[in-house]
């Protein structure tokens, strides 16, 4: 059994991730593209065009979002954390909030 990833760094892009991911795992060693999903009917790109891509870096994986503007690709990241369960979801939720001074409210 493969154990999933914790935690997973986003690189938001405008339209480029997919140039970008071909660029880094061309220099680095045991690195793969993994799948290219694309936007659908409902946007927000259009359809056909390329939305994430999620690839490996020397077995560290990474996605790249091509969100569009406003965000232009900074240095700047976001994690996923991969939970096994809403509890769990909740309880990542509930210590972020209360770091940022937020009112507790469930997601997932």
């Amino acid at each position: 059994m493969q154990n999933i990833q914790r935690i997973s760094p986003f690189l938001w892009f405008e339209n480029q991730a997919e140039e970008a991911v071909n660029f880094y795992v061309s220099i680095f060693k045991n690195s793969k593209v993994n799948k290219v999903s694309y936007y659908g009917d409902a946007g927000p790109g259009p359809k056909g065009s390329v939305m994430t891509v999620s690839f490996e870096l020397d077995g560290q994986g990474f996605v790249a979002l091509n969100g569009g503007t406003p965000s232009k690709f900074t240095e700047s990241i976001s994690f996923v954390v991969n939970c096994n369960t809403q509890q769990e979801v909740d309880e990542y939720w509930k210590n972020y909030l209360l770091k940022e001074d937020k009112k507790y409210s469930a997601v997932g």
